[in-house]
This record gives structure tokens, sequence and C-alpha cells, in this order.
């Protein structure tokens, strides 16, 4: 895992605020998060051995965050403490149905370098599967999908947040997972449902990705890869918080993925596991356990 690591400070509030809004807020708490801890979170609880590498500060926070990845069995060897800089934050606003707004703070996630990346190439070459997003500097981001591509290494890029990539990101991606606003910043496809997110799909494969993996909330998944296709519901659950519900996705497909499923049962599987993460509080602390998962009925499909 190639990523981030941010404390949330997270206020609930009964509706997100418009522009130049201010609104009393509820309940206040701080959860461990950055889509790239939460998503080393989501695929170790979801059954997958997991590798941290980025960068924290040489401060509460980063202490904090360290420890709660090592608490989840996650390696840290490679996660790096970075003097005179603050680990980074989210500040996040979710309202009572669970919609929500995050404005991230890097801090020490900016810090992430390519020679950090060269220090864990064995790693990376050993590994499974290579995860990244952009919460990380893209260069970071770039030479770690190129060495992964040198060395035979499946890579899952998180394009969040969305910007700009360079066309040899998109050949050397085995699995690009985003959602409806990053894909439609990167095709300038207004991506709204299936029919949209397939246009989307078609055009990103077309820069070279070998799998496409539209996340569209309610409406659920779209997917396409070489000579498959297809749609699938999202479940129906009753969701007071989906803070982390794309991170555990992208760990649930990912762990599932890596043990040998096919591309249509892992996206089930993380689809499952994002469904019970939308029903809990926070980012880490909402992720459930492979075990969870299992455990779980086949929930019905469609959101209400």
């Amino acid at each position: 895992m190639v990523g981030s690591a941010n404390m949330d400070l997270v206020v609930h509030a009964e509706r997100l605020p418009a522009r130049g809004e201010t609104l009393l807020g509820g309940a206040f708490a701080t959860f461990a998060g950055g889509k790239g801890a939460n998503q080393a979170v989501a695929a170790a609880r979801l059954g997958a051995s997991v590798a941290m590498l980025g960068c924290v500060g040489r401060d509460e926070f980063g202490a904090q965050l360290r420890d709660g990845l090592q608490h989840e069995h996650i390696d840290t060897a490679h996660l790096h403490t970075v003097d005179d800089t603050s680990s980074g934050i989210a500040v996040i606003t979710v309202a009572a149905d669970g919609a929500n707004t995050i404005v991230v703070s890097p801090g020490a996630n900016a810090a992430l370098m390519p020679d950090h990346i060269d220090a864990a190439a064995a790693g990376i070459a050993a590994a499974g599967m290579l995860i990244c997003q952009l919460e990380v500097p893209l260069d970071a981001v770039a030479h770690a999908i190129s060495l992964a591509a040198r060395f035979g290494t499946p890579v899952l890029l998180n394009p969040a947040p969305a910007q700009a990539l360079p066309d040899a990101l998109y050949e050397q991606t085995s699995f690009l997972i985003l959602n409806e606003s990053e894909a439609a910043l990167l095709t300038d496809v207004a991506v709204d449902g299936p029919a949209s997110a397939r246009e989307a799909a078609a055009h990103l494969r077309a820069k070279g990705v070998e799998t496409v993996i539209v996340t569209l909330g309610a409406q659920g998944v779209w997917y396409a890869t070489t000579g498959e296709e297809g749609h699938l519901p999202a479940p129906r659950v009753d969701a007071i918080d989906s803070t982390a519900a794309g991170d555990t996705f992208v760990g649930g497909f990912a762990a599932e993925r890596v043990r040998g499923a096919s591309i249509r049962d892992a996206i089930e599987f993380g689809q499952r596991a994002a469904a019970l993460s939308v029903t809990r509080q926070g980012a880490q602390a909402s992720i459930p356990t492979q075990a969870e998962v299992r455990a779980q009925p086949a929930f019905p499909a469609t959101v209400r």
C-alpha cells in the first residue's frame, strides 16, 4: 500500500452547510483515516497481508496513526516519520443522511518521495498487488507504479482526489477503481448512472487500463474488463456515515482478488463490505472484518 495516513476530525450536523454558511454541529470525534491507511486497514481486516508505505509527522497524531496500523497487524517498516511537519489531517462534516464533505491538509503525506519507494522495492516486487491513491505526491505514486509494472506486480489505482494523469499510468494500471466525479474528471463524460459509466469505462480502457470499476453509490458498480462488462446493483442498507465506504470497497476487492476470486466475485465482496461500513460511524472504525462480511446473509439489491 502506497498512500496517505491522516487523523480525521469529524463533526456531525443535521445537514451539510451551504457555501458561506455556518451551522451548529453536534458530536465531535477523532478517527484514524487517510485513504491509504483506510484501504490498508480494510484489506487487512478483510483477510490480506498488508504493508504500508507513507509518511506521518513526529507528533501525537503520527504516533497514534502508526500504533493503529500496527494494531491491525500491518507492516509499518516503511511508514516514515518526518521531522518538523505535522501529520496529515482531514476535516469531515457528516450529515444525518450519511453524506459527507471532506477537506484534507496533507502535512507529512506530501513528504513521500521516490527514494522512499526505492527503499521498498523488494516488497513491491513480492506483493500480490500494489494499491495506490492520490493523497500523496503524484511523482511518488508514478514511481511506485512503474516499479510494480517492471516487477509484474498488479496495480490497483484509486485516483482520488482526482487529477489529470500521465498516459503511462493508465497503461501500467491493472485495476482502476473510481467514483462518478473522478470518472467524469478523467474522461469528460458526465457520469450519473450505469450507461454513462459504461461510456467512461470504455474511454479509460482505451487508454490502456486492464479493468475499470466505476462505483455509483446507490446505483451500484459498473465494471469493464477484457471480454466482460456489467452492472452490479448496490446492496440495500440504512446508511448513517459513508466516510470510508469507497476505501472499504477498494480493500475488500483487493483482498478477495489476491485470494484468487474472479473480478465479479471480488467486486461483490467489496460491495458487501462497504455496505456494512456505511451502517457504522467513522473511517477505519467502520470497516468490517472478513468474518463479519462472510457471516452476513445476502443484502437485498438497491440502496433505499
